[in-house]
């Protein structure tokens, strides 16, 4: 078997490696910056309007070119266009799909008795007919008439016009010479809607989504000196995310190799180690890369950034085999395998463990960050056990640097329970007491991504511009039918009237703004045939005619009709269908502001089958929940650890375990006094932590007084500080707090370590001194 087993492994690594060519070539790589969040937390309808709020903005891109006068910015836009559309594999124009508004008007006219403001609903209700005939018939001979959609005889109190003023009212931007055209900012803006090609979360290569926005930006003040361009959307969000994700996976991984390959270098002095122990980098990264993808089916880009820090975890396996090896020269590598075994697989279990309780939490990111971990460091464990004994067949000499650092051991101070002893635990106690009474929490959304300042101000301009309604708070709507549906929807509505005339929040978008339910309908065809009847029946007697009132649909509007009609893609937007029995819409908000969510809030209370949604709310919820719970998982995984390393060491298991507890207890002082807050991701380190910091203190007990095996945990434990280093410098607020805590955690662990290893017995040190 031990001639067997490596050349399966090298048959692996070669099937591995066919499958990492095919990878790249297809580059599946993933930039979703949702990613990271909960999947699991939603019903189907929620999920439904989850889904549809992301097709409604997911392709596109939205730019303002905006200049003090109309022809100024209609010049500019038109530059700024031609840019833009150069090439249509990256972007295109969107489809506007907008009618003739009077083929609009026409398709609705059938209904038009029953189609009333929320205004019009107030008055009509409780109009005096007499007093609503004389301004008909006033407004009839007026010398300057208003404008009317129809003639006076089908619309005779001219409410038709107002409605679809209102309807209109939902969007700032009205059709002009250059297109949509709008004012705002004391500024003439020119709207382009801009759909981006292909997948908008993939990366393939270099999107240059933000180089064109820079090129058409520069045009534009080319042909106006004041002219200014915004540009939104998703699109540009995932590109710099993708763009920060390559940069960090760049410095990180190159970062921690190199300082990996310099270790080794100044250790070993030869370039042996330095070939194989980079071997063992390269086989575990290109496992968990292709395990991850074939698992998940592609890779998320804050999985590579995270999987980058890897490359200073698995070289431990190669540290530990040629520290031994430097030691015992003229052992066998057979011999030392024997010897080295137990320690590192019990050091892999232990960590394997401790990133795959990271996919306990239902956030597909972390799944994958899980997968990718484990598999590559079993990849680099089975590379270094398998191969390394076949391999390296020539002893390797002692150097300065590791003589002078094995016999460091011996300098290293064993913690007594005398006076100094129980003084410096005291005072340790005290710090990490002080620090945890201190310590806060946050759960802020945040924390999962930090979007470039520039393109937020921008959405945020855009939005207030356009009027956009948020995609973070909406109103969900569900019932057994359509009508009870649009009854709910309307008893909502009443409440949102309120809130829109106190100013707390600009209006919003609801399906029974186009289509009222068929009891709302009916009262407003019986308010509509008396008060018009009343108005012609004036005129008549006034003039002498014989006015006749139009005939209308004799059924309610329904939302078949809505769906057959041109209007089909503006009205039902906001309608989601059935789902698991149930019929679903949306009211989605228009200038929300944080003051306004208890509001909102109380605006659904009482109303069946109406919710608030606050997705941001919603997930901070779910994130504290989870760092909750992982917490309480973390404390069984210290229970469980510790049954392990009894069942191992007996008495001495406590070296090992305590060690870790008191780096986890001082990591978090640490954050306490610095006033930085505990999130979930710091939470995840720390279970992490549970399963690495153990591997110092299982090698120095199972290699007691060797010094070579203190050489392995030094470098080690060098080798991952440089790399959670670098991942805590990640600009994503979730990385950063994962690898400062790592990197806190992992420092604390190594120092405290060697003070609580054990005395070396007689036999041991005479055999590290024959060594």
């Amino acid at each position: 078997m031990r001639r067997v087993l490596p050349w399966l492994w090298l048959g692996c690594l070669v099937v591995v490696a066919v499958h990492q060519w095919q990878f790249w070539r297809g580059a599946r790589l993933d930039a979703n910056v949702l990613a990271l969040l909960p999947t699991e937390e939603q019903d189907a309808l929620q999920h439904a309007a989850v889904e549809r709020l992301s097709e409604l903005g997911e392709r596109r891109v939205v730019v303002l070119v905006g200049a003090p006068d109309a022809a100024s910015a209609r010049r500019a836009a038109a530059a700024a266009q031609q840019v833009l559309l150069t090439d249509a594999s990256s972007l295109r124009g969107a489809d506007e799909r907008l009618p003739d508004p009077a083929a609009l008007a026409r398709a609705l006219q059938p209904w038009r008795d029953r189609l009333l403001t929320s205004a019009q609903r107030n008055e009509l209700a409780t109009a005096d007919a007499e007093a609503w005939s004389q301004r008909a018939l006033a407004a009839l001979y007026q010398l300057v008439p208003q404008p009317r959609m129809l003639p006076w005889v089908d619309d005779p109190l001219s409410l038709w016009p107002a409605w679809w003023a209102e309807r209109a009212g939902v969007s700032r931007a009205r059709p002009g010479d250059g297109g949509l055209m709008l004012e705002g900012e004391g500024r003439h803006w020119v709207v382009l809607n801009l759909d981006a090609v292909g997948k908008v979360f993939s990366v393939v290569g270099a999107q240059p989504l933000g180089e064109r926005i820079a090129q058409a930006r520069a045009a534009a003040r080319a042909e106006s000196d004041a002219a200014e361009l915004l540009a939104a959307g998703v699109p540009l969000h995932a590109e710099a995310a993708a763009a920060q994700a390559s940069h960090e996976v760049n410095t990180i991984g190159w970062g921690s190799l190199f300082a990996v390959l310099l270790l080794v270098w100044m250790t070993f002095r030869s370039l042996r180690p330095i070939v194989l122990v980079g071997l063992s980098l390269l086989a575990g990264c290109a496992v968990a890369l292709s395990v991850t993808a074939v698992v998940f089916g592609q890779v998320h880009l804050l999985t590579l950034v995270f999987g980058a820090s890897l490359v200073g975890v698995a070289e431990d396996y190669g540290f530990h085999w040629f520290a031994a090896r430097q030691s015992q020269q003229h052992v066998t590598t057979a011999e030392v395998l024997r010897q080295l075994l137990p320690g590192l697989a019990l050091a892999l279990a232990t960590s394997v463990v401790a990133y795959l309780a990271l996919g306990l939490a239902p956030f597909p990111g972390l799944r994958q960050m899980a997968v990718f971990s484990a598999a590559g460091l079993t990849a680099a464990f089975l590379t270094v056990v398998l191969l390394f004994p076949a391999w390296d067949r020539r002893p390797i000499r002692p150097t300065a640097f590791s003589t002078r650092f094995s016999a460091s051991l011996a300098r290293w101070p064993h913690w007594r329970a005398n006076a100094a002893g129980v003084a410096a635990a005291i005072m340790l106690l005290i710090v990490v007491v002080g620090g945890l009474m201190r310590l806060r929490s946050s759960d802020d959304l945040r924390q999962l991504h930090s979007a470039p300042p520039d393109l937020v101000l921008m959405q945020q301009r855009i939005g207030a511009l356009l009027g956009l309604p948020s995609p973070a708070q909406f109103f969900l709507i569900e019932a057994d039918e359509v009508e009870s549906l649009l009854q709910r929807e309307e008893r909502l509505t009443a409440r949102l009237d309120a809130l829109v005339a106190s100013g707390r929040i600009a209006g919003y978008q609801a399906l029974t703004q186009w289509l009222p339910s068929a009891a709302r309908q009916a009262e407003h065809a019986r308010w509509t045939a008396r008060l018009e009847g009343a108005a012609i029946a004036a005129v008549n007697a006034a003039t002498g005619d014989t006015l006749v009132r139009p005939a209308f649909a004799a059924n309610a509007l329904t939302l078949a009709d809505l769906q057959r009609s041109p209007v089909e893609f503006l009205s039902t937007r906001t309608w989601l269908g059935r789902h698991d029995g149930r019929d679903g819409s949306l009211v989605l908000l228009q200038g929300v502001e944080p003051a306004a969510l208890a509001a909102l809030a109380e605006s659904a209370q009482g109303l069946q089958g109406v919710r608030f949604i606050d997705r941001s709310a919603d997930i901070s919820s779910v994130l504290a929940r989870y760092r909750v719970g992982i917490g309480m998982l973390l404390a069984a995984g210290y229970v469980g650890v510790l049954l392990l390393l009894l069942w191992r060491y007996r008495k001495a298991a406590w070296r090992a375990w305590v060690p870790t507890l008191l780096g986890s207890l001082l990591t978090l002082a640490i954050f306490g006094w610095a006033g930085w807050p505990l999130q979930l991701f710091g939470v995840l380190a720390l279970l992490l932590l549970l399963g690495m910091g153990v591997d110092y203190g299982i090698f120095l007990l199972e290699h007691p007084g060797d010094g070579s095996a203190w050489l392995a945990v030094a470098l080690a434990g060098v080798s991952t500080l440089l790399a959670f280093g670098l991942l805590a410098l990640s600009a994503t607020p979730a990385l950063h707090a994962f690898g400062l805590t790592m990197l806190l955690g992992e420092l604390s662990i190594w120092l405290i370590t060697p003070f609580l290893r054990p005395r070396p017995t007689i036999s041991s040190t005479s055999a590290a001194a024959m060594h």
